[in-house]
């Protein structure tokens, strides 16, 4: 088997992936993925400037595809924006409060406003403009 040589795009890739993890180490942030529960919602979106919730369900598949995608955001714009996940099933005053009638559902937080809402599982570029559309960050 012949081992071929990373392309240009895939070497700046992971410098950039490289340099974002290290960034996230440096400046202490979390990087990874929150669980809020009807409980901590309010506190969390309170205490983080910009943040990102995943209303999902274990059931849904559409769920499970956005899952890693939010996964991926999270280390992308790790110490810009918090994201965190949100079980509909076990958290049902969140999805009251915030008409949540179809899964999943990305809110956008800024500054504990609800600035946005995308419904529907789409693709990892779609939802990462959102984001810095959302923010106004790159």
């Amino acid at each position: 088997m012949v081992e071929r040589e990373p392309t240009d795009d895939e070497l700046q890739r992971l410098r950039e992936e490289r340099l974002r993890e290290m960034e996230a180490r440096l400046l202490g942030k979390q990087a990874g993925v929150i669980e809020i529960t009807d409980d901590t919602f309010q506190k969390t979106i309170r205490d983080h400037p910009f943040v990102v919730v995943d209303v999902w369900a274990e059931w849904c598949g559409p769920c499970r595809m956005v899952a890693p995608i939010i996964e991926e955001l999270a280390r992308d714009f790790a110490g810009r924006v918090t994201f965190c996940k949100c079980n509909v099933d076990q958290n049902s005053r969140v999805a009251m409060r915030f008409g949540i009638s179809a899964i999943p559902t990305l809110l956008f937080f800024a500054n504990g406003a609800l600035v946005d809402r995308v419904v529907g599982a789409l693709p990892k570029e779609t939802i990462r403009s959102k984001v810095a559309r959302a923010f106004e960050i790159g």
